[in-house]
């Protein structure tokens, strides 16, 4: 607080008396200093907002379930491997009962493991998955990373047809996409099947791929 000084200076309640030029300046310049200090402040909570709001929007843009929903965009997959061009293979490509569709299909040559490999997406008729991946002339090292370096837990035949399996099922969420895995080979073609689903979808597709695959053999 201050009052105003009989000669019209004003005077500083906590000097006692009237400011000089010096006091007053310093007195400006700190109250100015001040003022910066907020802005920066709040220029400082605003561009933190901002960041945060841009953070949010791309995990809502590229986040992902556990498994690949059945709302996915289904791909005809039997027409794209009727279209690839791989000579002297067979793809896999069986048809499924009703209620299987998929939403990945896709080839690619010459992989980081040196194999040719067809992947299929299954979603299941109760909206889990199978990813089935075809490695052409695959190697241990193909088979090993497709199942993330796991050991075997067993076999089984499936209809005549032994597969060796890899259950992670224990594990939970932890196995993510690799709960359960079924493998075989079919002349040149390693099959890798892993997804979430139960037993009886993945004897339903290991059966329908050993048919297609041992009927185009003969």
């Amino acid at each position: 607080m201050s009052d105003q000084h009989p000669q019209g200076a004003p005077v500083v309640a906590e000097l006692g008396r009237p400011e000089t030029a010096e006091e007053t300046r310093i007195r400006k310049e700190d109250a100015r200093r001040v003022r910066r200090q907020h802005q920066t402040a709040l220029n400082l909570v605003l561009s933190l907002a901002a960041s945060l709001a841009v953070v949010l929007a791309l995990v809502a843009i590229v986040a992902r379930p556990d498994h690949p929903s059945s709302t996915s965009t289904h791909v005809d997959y039997r027409s794209v491997a009727a279209q690839a061009d791989v000579p002297h293979v067979t793809l896999v490509a069986p048809r499924l009962p009703s209620g299987y569709s998929a939403n990945r299909a896709d080839f690619q040559d010459d992989t980081a493991d040196g194999v040719d490999v067809w992947t299929v997406g299954l979603i299941t008729p109760d909206d889990q998955y199978i990813g089935v991946h075809q490695g052409i002339r695959a190697n241990q090292t193909w088979v090993a990373n497709q199942l993330d370096e796991h050991a075997a837990t067993g076999s089984r035949t499936i209809d005549g047809t032994k597969w060796t399996v890899y259950n992670r099922r224990d594990e939970g969420k932890g196995a993510g996409n690799e709960a359960y895995s079924l493998v075989a080979t079919f002349g040149a073609s390693t099959v890798v099947l892993a997804g979430t689903a139960d037993d009886a979808s993945f004897r339903t597709v290991a059966h329908r791929i050993a048919t297609q695959l041992e009927d185009q053999n003969r």
